[in-house]
């Protein structure tokens, strides 16, 4: 299985999924971290937390692809925040789960997934109103 989390640094979870420096993806094997890697981001979103405007309001066309491919092979997406937009594309892209978690150390955040710890989201769940 392989999880992947946004990260600005490379060490912990990015407050928000759209506009993270790129993806930490672990591959798990036997419910242990075999490996980890950094992929960049491929489609950063330029609007600040509660700057969204008519984003929102679906008057801006943009598309998650480069994200996707990003997370091409990843399972799972373990994030802070989210809007509907890229849920559905995820989801669309052959995700099969996504979790809610905090800020933290990401290989805290896997490992609180891997524990059964973290709740699924199933809608958007971003502090800026997407």
């Amino acid at each position: 299985m392989r999880i992947a989390l946004p990260t600005n640094d490379g060490e912990s979870v990015s407050p928000h999924f759209g506009r993270s420096a790129g993806f930490l993806v672990f591959e798990i094997e036997e419910g242990r971290i075999k490996s980890r890697e950094i992929r960049p981001s491929q489609s950063c979103h330029p609007h600040a937390e509660g700057e969204c405007g008519d984003h929102a309001a679906g008057n801006e066309p943009h598309s998650h692809a480069g994200i996707l491919s990003a997370l091409a092979g990843c399972d799972v997406v373990i994030c802070a925040g989210m809007g509907w937009r890229a849920a559905e594309a995820l989801k669309s892209g052959g995700i099969g789960e996504i979790a809610i978690t905090t800020p933290r150390p990401a290989e805290d955040a896997v490992a609180a997934f891997l524990a059964g710890a973290l709740t699924a989201a199933d809608q958007s769940f971003c502090r800026c109103n997407h």
